[in-house]
């Protein structure tokens, strides 16, 4: 052990190679934070990242050499030219968060000091952020975390090497430093003031999600429904709803074009609005319910019949349809409330709005077109309705997920001759009759049913549920709901689509990873419903603690708080939590400062060492010093050893008889003491020799 003053020189810090250990660590954050981007990057990307990664790796090893700096040009020159190729122009958040990935890979060619490590490290955690932006569930926070953990541990290795206890001494001591720091993050996470965001950016990348679209072609539904993803979620102030009125509103296709359903009129035009994903307003009345939807990059909302709005994130248009002011490229809650106004039993459809919810191709299926005069012929509005439901049940149609593919004229096929078909198939069906018989009618889009969550406690709507329905105009009665597969395959509507195709055997049948498909396995579903719930509260009261809920929150607390009180309140947090590190850094600082007291002894002797003609070399021991010193001056040659045996004593102690602090005190003083000594002692022997006209140079004061 060498007690020479340690030198501050940073260069030298930076200028270190990069340990294998703490390349290796940064290594795997790396690889655990590339985890949750793996569902959108690109497949080049992903293997150009793990190229250049193990690339990095396999030069520390001393297998290959990293490339210089004009080959790290040519490579960066030429990934950076596949991507600007890949995404042809479109700039978006997601396309950005691509590129940063792709620079976070290119970064492994240069990185070999420790200063590179810093560099990196930082733009690591960046990219945990990023990830964020992307998935918010509560697994996905975990994964971010852990990769955060990996990177200080790595941390740790390059700075302190020497630490004792390896790998698990390492993950003890960043337990211990997250336990000293967690409190007051949770305390200020809860009480500082959430303000809502002054600007946004969207995150719609053009790819596609899953989830209804503003177009149907007959098997657009039922491809839809062999996926378990979550479409949204509903906790209600109430009571929950029947099944068979579990009817969520979300589109409305009134225009038939070579075969398709789409909307005839596009959506007001509105200005982009700030993301305000927080829809709480309080505690939920018996009449509301709040609804976390998924991200779906559009704009449409989902709700039952009948609804108002009672969060302002959320707006009602015209033929009680909901929208939001931008499309949802995250995870958005909004609140609505059933029971709104009802159509006025007057109400009247103008020429223009008849003739939208007429409109038929000019030529084509022929066969309907006859059945629905037919029909016409013998009934009133009503009557076609009901004549043409009395069809549907009386003669064998199905409900199927295996729909054969239609001709040309697919709903003549489907109503005469194949009877097979799935929601999107009658309900495209029941209209273009509906139509052709003179009655105003339009398609639904939306999803039907929903399974309760953990305890009944709220609802799970998944993209299986998805639906299509009719409404048909009757004067004096306005918008009635008609729904053909009500009629068909009833335990569709009164328990699900699992029900419905249960003798089929196609629910899910291509999704093996999916719990759903294993409802009668008690335990799958039991798990599956516990980790949802999981998920439901963390993206309800972490992942959306916005101002409302917030404020929400805090009103439930004595004396009510508001946003005056909350900035008080965490500033006093602040206060105290700087406090108390202060205080604990203090007493921190009291119970090492006999290491530091020793070292400046130590200091002191090394100067009057000096001062006596006898410099101080490197590596040197105390003992050996001291014996140097004895031999030029002998006047402090028993001091001198007294205090080399008392600083080898000290440092060289043995862990298992650990000294109290009492008597460590007593050997500083002892120390000082001896020190004070051999200064009078080699005052007093030059004072002696003759010719000694010099000032001396041990008067004065010297630190101790």
């Amino acid at each position: 052990m060498s007690f020479l003053s340690r030198s501050n020189d940073e260069a030298d810090n930076q200028s270190k190679s990069l340990p294998s250990r703490a390349l290796l660590w940064l290594i795997a954050s790396f690889a655990l934070l590339m985890t949750p981007q793996l569902d959108r990057l690109p497949l080049w990307l992903i293997f150009t990242c793990v190229a250049l990664a193990g690339w990095r790796w396999l030069a520390q090893q001393g297998r290959v050499r990293l490339p210089g700096r004009w080959l790290r040009t040519g490579i960066m020159l030429v990934l950076v030219a596949v991507y600007l190729v890949r995404v042809q122009g479109s700039f978006t958040v997601d396309t950005a968060a691509s590129f940063f990935v792709l620079t976070v890979g290119l970064k492994w060619l240069e990185t070999r000091t420790a200063r590179d490590f810093y560099v990196l490290f930082y733009i690591l955690v960046y990219l945990a952020t990023v990830n964020f932006l992307f998935h918010q569930e509560i697994h996905w926070a975990l994964v971010n975390m852990s990769a955060i953990a990996l990177l200080l541990i790595g941390l740790q290795v390059l700075n302190a090497p020497e630490l004792p206890g390896g790998m698990k001494a390492g993950w003890r001591r960043l337990g211990v430093m997250l336990l000293k720091v967690l409190p007051v993050v949770v305390l200020l996470f809860v009480f500082f003031p959430r303000m809502e965001p002054l600007w946004s950016v969207p995150l719609v990348s053009g790819q596609a999600r899953t989830g209804i679209s503003d177009t149907m072609r007959p098997g657009d539904i039922s491809s839809l429904a062999q996926s378990s993803e979550r479409a949204f979620r509903v906790t209600f102030g109430g009571p929950m709803p029947a099944y068979r009125n579990r009817y969520w509103r979300g589109l409305i296709l009134d225009t038939l074009d070579d075969g398709t359903w789409r909307q005839g009129t596009n959506a007001p035009f509105r200005s982009p609005g700030r993301v305000n994903i927080d829809g709480g307003v309080g505690e939920l009345q018996p009449r509301e319910y709040d609804v976390l939807m998924e991200p779906t990059d559009q704009r449409w909302a989902f709700a039952l019949e009948g609804s108002v709005a009672v969060s302002d994130n959320v707006i009602k248009e015209s033929d009680d349809l909901f929208r939001f002011r931008r499309p949802a490229d995250s995870s958005i809650r909004y609140r609505l409330a059933r029971g709104g106004a009802a159509a006025p039993a007057n109400a009247t459809l103008g020429p223009g709005e008849a003739d939208r919810y007429l409109q038929l191709p000019p030529t084509g299926n022929r066969k309907a077109r006859a059945l629905a005069a037919d029909l016409k012929r013998s009934n009133n509005d009503i009557g076609v309705i009901r004549t043409l439901l009395n069809r549907f049940r009386e003669q064998p149609y199905y409900y199927t997920l295996r729909p054969p593919k239609m001709p040309n004229d697919g709903i003549d096929s489907l109503l005469f001759d194949e009877k097979r078909g799935f929601c999107a198939h009658y309900a495209g069906a029941t209209t273009f009759v509906l139509r052709a018989a003179g009655i105003p009618a339009r398609v639904v889009v939306g999803y039907q049913g929903g399974e309760s969550g953990a305890g009944d406690e709220y609802l799970i709507v998944r993209q299986y549920d998805a639906h299509a329905w009719v409404e048909a105009w009757i004067e004096g009665r306005g918008w009635i709901r008609v729904d053909p597969t009500a009629a068909i395959a009833p335990d569709r509507i009164e328990s699900g689509l699992r029900d419905a195709v249960a003798d089929e055997g196609s629910f899910l049948e291509n999704s093996w990873g999916s719990a759903q498909k294993y409802g009668d396995v008690a335990i799958i579903q039991w798990a599956s419903l516990q980790l949802d719930r999981i998920n439901y509260q963390w993206q309800r009261w972490v992942v959306g603690y916005q101002g409302q809920s917030q404020l929400n929150l805090m009103s439930r607390l004595p004396g009510g708080f508001g946003m005056r009180e909350l900035g008080y309140f965490t500033a006093g947090i602040v206060g105290a939590a700087l406090l108390i590190a202060g205080l604990f850094s203090a007493l921190q600082m009291r119970w090492g400062l006999s290491r530091g007291r020793y070292q400046r002894v130590l200091g002191a002797w090394y100067q009057l060492c000096v001062r006596a003609g006898v410099p101080v070399r490197h590596g040197e021991t105390p003992a050996a010093l001291a014996a140097r010193l004895a031999v030029a001056e002998p006047v402090v040659a028993d001091s001198a050893r007294l205090f080399a045996r008392m600083i080898n004593s000290h440092y060289y102690r043995p862990q298992t008889t650990p000294q109290s602090p009492q008597d460590d005190a007593e050997d500083l003083k002892r120390l000082r003491r001896l020190l004070v000594t051999m200064k009078r002692q080699l005052h007093r022997a030059r004072k002696k020799r003759p010719g000694m006209l010099r000032p001396n140079p041990y008067s004065g004061k010297h630190s101790d």
